[in-house]
């Protein structure tokens, strides 16, 4: 199963008592959130569920797969998510 906004919208407000409206303001406002604080370079950590984060990825070499020359890939900063027990022994 694969749940797109709208499907997870009407979920959350079924679960929660909301109207979707009210649901879709709610998941909107999380998202954003957890995307500014990943923007400080911070991380958000919801207890049973997991975290997310900034990882820093290193420089190192790669190929273009075009001309297979070789190329430098810069360092930079990735999100990732790393998933808690709770989680990880639910999908088990």
């Amino acid at each position: 199963m694969k749940l797109g906004k709208t499907e997870l919208v009407s979920k959350v407000a079924a679960q929660a008592g909301l109207t979707k409206v009210q649901a879709d303001k709610a998941l909107t406002a999380v998202v954003e959130t957890i995307k500014e604080t990943l923007k400080e370079g911070g991380s958000v950590s919801l207890v049973g569920f997991g975290t997310f984060m900034v990882a820093d990825r290193k420089e190192r070499d790669g190929h273009n797969p075009a001309t297979g020359q070789s190329i430098k890939i810069p360092a930079g900063k990735s999100p990732k998510f790393k998933a808690g027990k709770g989680l990880k022994d639910l999908v088990k």
